[in-house]
């Protein structure tokens, strides 16, 4: 008897154990279709053209072949496609403008659809919902990307002082970034817009001390340069006081954490895609990790409270980038400034040509390039004939990027495909959505960029239907 007691209790013991373990991974993880509370906040990080080959340099240069991005760690990863309404390949107004409103748009137009008519964005589906809401961008505040999801402008070339203007009026409570230009008088009709700011009960800063020191405002405006920030690779050289991404997004959370109601904050690290135009790769290497380090920073702070969605994904790829098998990786880790402080190093005749002296000059002291005199030659024949679409005014600093990505054998699009293109080189490349917090296990499978505004309203519980007027809700 005892014998087969003992047998009974040897067969139950070990489904007892499993359904004992199934219980407990229950309890900590709730069964699919129970209702999961919804995320207070939402954190958005967009890295303007940051695509696979960007975020593959920055591992690589940064960790060597085995390491692993703060971005990459995250739980849930998807694929995106990016195109615009009048384009196979987006520009950072359109690709903004979609994930912002969920509305295709055409090329160069901000915050409308392709008829031009006014769109609502997520960021104003939370400000109408009660939240806290806030931009950062390292390039400027009415650029593409930030105007995405705070105004409404049929041309992204024309209508910067319009953004200013909007900004303001949508009170939007945390905007940190470049652009200071388009905020003074000069450009308003008189009117000296950060003053206005200032009468609405906005705290001001202009540099990295000032942001630092200021406590607990309610609003907070910080405009750290006239137009683009610096490159992370020319701050030190040129004695930059602007705050990181990261201290940038450290003080909008500490500001927009204050609402009981929760926010929503979308920062841009901006300038992956202006060095990915320039084919800079060191400059893509520091621009990316200076992003993966915003997404480590905001990670910490989001798992501390486990109330808040953190989607991490680009708008665009731009030409190309690879890490490929050829490139001179430790060659190219020790240039220290970007393509741009070099091409201002050069100088130019009484004809306004470049001096070839200069050339080989500012590629062997930079570089650690030895241009032949035909090479130099070759460069500026190349500078003159390769007139790109837009941004003429980085044509020098694009070529330069273009010869040393060339001699260290980088994989990148071809400076003739850049010229010829309308966006400066950006292609239809599909981009990577990382997602973490309550919520981010919608973001799954291959995506449009449409979808993105969507699935976070719908899993935050805000209301939200794409091209319709909240108004009219």
């Amino acid at each position: 008897m005892t014998k087969k007691i003992r047998s009974i209790q040897l067969f139950i013991c070990p489904y007892g154990l499993a359904l004992l373990s199934l219980l407990l991974i229950c309890l900590a993880n709730p069964i699919h279709g129970q209702a999961q509370k919804p995320p207070k906040n939402v954190i958005l990080l967009i890295g303007d053209g940051m695509g696979v080959g960007a975020i593959e340099i920055a591992r690589q240069f940064e960790y060597g072949k085995s390491g692993v991005l703060h971005m990459e760690k995250l739980e849930h990863v998807a694929l995106m496609r990016t195109y615009s309404a009048n384009n196979y390949v987006t520009d950072s107004a359109a690709g903004g403008s979609a994930i912002a409103t969920g509305i295709k748009t055409n090329n160069e137009s901000i915050g409308v659809d392709s008829a031009g008519t006014e769109v609502d964005s997520i960021l104003d589906a939370f400000q109408a919902h009660g939240k806290k809401v806030g931009l950062i961008s390292t390039n400027m505040v009415v650029d593409a990307t930030p105007a995405a999801f705070g105004a409404s402008v049929k041309n992204r070339w024309t209508g910067g002082s319009q953004i200013a203007r909007q900004l303001f009026d949508h009170r939007i409570d945390v905007i940190l970034g470049g652009g200071a230009s388009y905020f003074e008088e000069e450009r308003q009709n008189g009117v000296d817009l950060v003053s206005k700011f200032k009468e609405a009960g906005y705290a001001f800063t202009a540099n990295k001390e000032e942001l630092a020191s200021v406590q607990h405002p309610k609003k907070l405006l910080g405009l750290f340069h006239p137009t683009y920030m610096n490159f992370k690779l020319d701050r030190e050289v040129v004695h930059s006081q602007e705050p990181t991404l990261s201290e940038m997004t450290a003080k909008a959370l500490d500001v927009l954490s204050q609402s009981d109601n929760g926010f929503f904050l979308m920062a841009e690290g901006a300038r992956i895609d202006s060095t990915e135009h320039a084919a800079d790769y060191t400059g893509i290497w520091n621009e990316t990790i200076e992003f993966d380090q915003t997404v480590k920073k905001a990670v910490e702070w989001a798992k501390i409270r486990k109330d808040t969605l953190i989607v991490v994904l680009a708008d665009h790829e731009t030409m190309g980038i690879s890490a490929s098998e050829t490139m001179d990786i430790a060659a190219l880790k020790k240039i220290k400034v970007s393509t741009q402080y070099m091409a201002k190093q050069l100088t130019f005749d009484k004809d306004n040509k470049i001096e070839p002296k200069s050339v080989i000059s500012a590629f062997k002291n930079y570089a650690h390039i030895s241009l032949t005199p035909e090479e130099a030659q070759q460069f500026i024949d190349h500078v003159r004939s390769n007139r790109t679409l837009v941004y003429p005014q980085h044509s020098i600093d694009w070529e330069i990027g273009s010869t040393i990505a060339k001699h260290y054998k980088a994989g990148v699009a071809d400076r003739s495909i850049r010229a010829a293109s309308s966006t400066g080189g950006h292609t239809a490349n599909m981009v990577p959505v990382f997602a973490t917090g309550p919520g981010s296990e919608a973001f799954d499978g291959v995506l449009d960029n449409t979808d993105i505004s969507q699935i976070i309203a719908k899993v935050a519980g805000v209301p939200f239907t794409p091209g319709q007027q909240l108004s009219q809700n």
